[in-house]
């Protein structure tokens, strides 16, 4: 078992790290890149959610997607600090903080809209799909807009306001090229239209090759595998002969091992034998919600939010420690014609993507995984699945400890797959080989 699950919370050491989040916050601002820096590849629609992006939209103005969303370590949060505790980030108003970690919003541009398909969820953005990209038909444009309204993130007090900051940027100009004359309409009968244009270029702008490029070395040894000829699922599992199904011999053996492992008990929720859409390569994800049994994360700043109240003198979390994050659940009461089957979901959150799960900023970098950063390492998290439900490891009880996913993979139960050392070692080589940026020797 590792130190990360058997600290105590401590409310004074919890405050503690919210003052070391926020040193290290200041820090951060400097060293985040800017829009300034532009792909001259990208479109002018993609461009104009890279200037959304990087803009501190913000009350007060110090934050902007990309404070929480950094391309550095896979487009999600880059203070080493804060991942190895709460791994929650704070929001404009700096003694306020949400319930879970930044998700990455590599890749996010591809989830479906929000939808039951007859026997489960799929879909969706945010760690419970709230953003269903039912409005927008695009879930990533929905969760675009999200934080720029929420008290516990950008903190603006209206869409006006989002749009009279566009409006004294200087992109302007850029604005009503994309979106044509008078697209930048702040008045009240414009307003809505133009607040769901920038939701909309934020997107466009994720889905560029600049933030989700299939760059990551198996994406070369995808494109390898599948000129030659070989089936999909047979390259995306690695079954098969390595001299066949990488003919480059890209993949080195201890990660083409890691695909095998990885195929048989991982590439069912995170799919790696399926091409994504038009061709591309896989996403690893179906779109899917699980309950996998996290722990909470006992740092998580959310449980001293029963002390921070909002401007209406509320407090942001008035059940303090004893909050359950019931994810997908939560969201489903909020649906009349999905609330009865909450109950159902609870705990579960949404499969995320494992691509650049491991990108990061040099080897000592702390990354935090799963929707509240319990996890503090990959070796961590491949030796959760394997041995979440072996009483000697003593792990914690899950923070839902219904709905737990104990599906049968190779003929064991996940949480009790019986890998050795050598089997999750390569998984976690494997799972590397999913880093965006890759350039061939």
């Amino acid at each position: 078992m590792q130190e990360s699950h058997m600290r105590g919370p401590g409310r004074r050491y919890r405050v503690l790290v919210l003052l070391f989040g926020l040193s290290l916050g200041a820090g951060m601002m400097s060293s985040v890149a800017t829009a300034e820096q532009n792909d001259p590849s990208l479109t002018p629609k993609e461009t104009l959610g890279k200037e959304l992006f990087f803009d501190k939209i913000s009350d007060p103005p110090w934050v902007s997607c990309s404070t929480c969303h950094t391309q550095e370590v896979g487009w999600t949060g880059r203070i080493a600090g804060i991942n190895l505790h709460g791994a929650v980030y704070r929001g404009a108003v700096p003694q306020r903080f949400g319930d879970r970690k930044p998700p990455s919003t590599a890749y996010a541009p591809f989830s479906p809209i929000f939808h039951f398909d007859g026997t489960e969820f799929v879909g969706g953005n945010f760690w419970d799909g709230r953003a269903t990209g039912e409005r927008l038909g695009n879930p990533a444009a929905d969760q675009a807009l999200g934080p720029f309204l929420n008290p516990l993130e950008q903190n603006m007090p209206s869409i006006v306001a989002v749009c009279e900051a566009v409006a004294e940027s200087k992109y302007t100009g850029l604005f009503e090229e994309v979106w044509g004359p008078d697209s930048l309409d702040c008045s009240e009968g414009g307003v809505a239209a133009t607040y769901d244009l920038i939701g909309l270029s934020i997107a466009a702008y994720e889905a560029s090759p600049e933030v989700s490029p299939f760059s990551s070395k198996f994406d070369a040894y995808w494109a390898a595998c599948v000129g030659a000829g070989n089936d999909l699922e047979d390259c995306g599992k690695a079954e098969g002969d390595k001299a066949i199904l990488d003919p480059d011999a890209i993949l080195t053996d201890l990660e083409f091992d890691g695909l095998i492992e990885f195929g048989e008990y991982c590439s069912a929720c995170h799919v790696s034998h399926e091409a994504g859409p038009d061709g591309l390569p896989p996403l690893f994800t179906d779109f899917t919600f699980e309950n996998i049994g996290v722990p909470k994360n006992l740092e998580n700043p959310f449980y001293d939010m029963d002390e921070i109240l909002l401007e209406d003198g509320s407090p942001i979390n008035p059940l303090g420690d004893d909050f359950i994050d019931l994810g997908l659940g939560g969201f489903l009461r909020s649906r009349p014609e999905y609330e009865d089957m909450a109950w159902d979901n609870d705990g579960k959150h949404k499969v995320p993507t494992v691509r650049n799960v491991d990108q990061r900023i040099g080897g000592g970098f702390t990354k935090a995984f799963m929707h509240n950063g319990a996890l503090k390492s990959l070796e961590e998290v491949v030796h959760f699945y394997n041995t979440r439900d072996v009483p000697a490891e003593n792990w914690p009880s899950p923070e839902v400890d219904r709905n737990v996913n104990r599906d049968i993979l190779e003929g064991v139960p996940l949480g009790n797959l019986e890998l050795d050392a050598e089997a999750e070692a390569a998984i976690v080589a494997f799972l590397k080989t999913l880093n965006d940026g890759f350039v061939s020797d």
